[in-house]
């Protein structure tokens, strides 16, 4: 598998035309963690949409390299075949659809051939059980009813499921209680692997110390990347804010 290469990437809200994301470089290899922290309207979450395709956004300027390939000119639906996976700050509910069903069809979207159902109902359980979770939750309606740990619970399942190498979490750690943030991150740790790599985006630090790998941490103000370190700068910025990098 190859780098994920961000390269001067910049983006606008179609509707409004404003630039959010501002000449971004980042890079992370295969099996790295990375973090980005910043303010509100930093542009962290307009990043995480802007890389999986969404069409609220215009790119104007850079590229995304990754396995060779340019994503920025591939469709949503191509980008989770490349293995893309983006975890919703606010997964939606989608009453009627059980979770099962849905997880099925995402995969059988995303593969050569289509898994046969009792294979995967195999599958389904295997990956419960890896995260601990209830196997009744699979006949459930997507989200529907579900807490804020659960509908983040889910979106682990799915990448549990979906194998991706990119996984790009937005936010997963918000609305939930110090209970389910760990069962979230316990689901990440048990997801690591050398091939799979991550981009976190948090405003807190207390699910990285839940997290048993991170490789880097990004601070993002105003569009950018204006400075990266360890796991102490994730700290620094829990002890003092923003204040002081505003003011560097």
């Amino acid at each position: 598998m190859g780098n994920l290469e961000i390269k001067n990437l910049k983006t606008k809200i179609i509707e409004t035309n404003d630039e959010i994301i501002k000449g971004l470089n980042l890079t992370i290899k295969p099996g790295e963690i990375h973090v980005i922290m910043g303010p509100n309207g930093s542009g962290k979450s307009t990043l995480a949409k802007t890389l999986m395709g969404h069409p609220k956004y215009d790119v104007t300027s850079g590229e995304v390299m990754y396995n060779k390939k340019n994503i920025l000119e591939l469709a949503p639906h191509e980008r989770a075949k490349e293995g893309f996976f983006l975890g919703f700050q606010y997964p939606e509910e989608v009453p009627g659809v059980t979770v099962e069903n849905f997880l099925r069809i995402s995969l059988n979207a995303i593969m050569e051939e289509k898994i046969p159902m009792l294979m995967f109902k195999k599958l389904l359980k295997q990956k419960m059980k890896l995260l601990d979770m209830d196997p009744n939750i699979g006949q459930r309606y997507l989200n529907d009813g579900f807490s804020g740990g659960e509908k983040k619970r889910t979106e682990i399942l799915q990448m549990a499921i979906l194998q991706p190498k990119m996984c790009i979490l937005d936010e997963i750690d918000s609305g939930t209680d110090i209970d389910a943030l760990k069962v979230i991150a316990e689901g990440i740790n048990k997801l690591i692997t050398k091939e799979r790599s991550f981009l976190i985006i948090t405003h807190y630090q207390r699910i990285l110390e839940h997290i048993e790998k991170i490789d880097k941490v990004h601070i993002m103000i105003k569009g950018k990347i204006v400075k990266s370190g360890g796991r102490e700068l994730a700290q620094k910025l829990e002890d003092e804010g923003y204040g002081w990098i505003t003011e560097e």
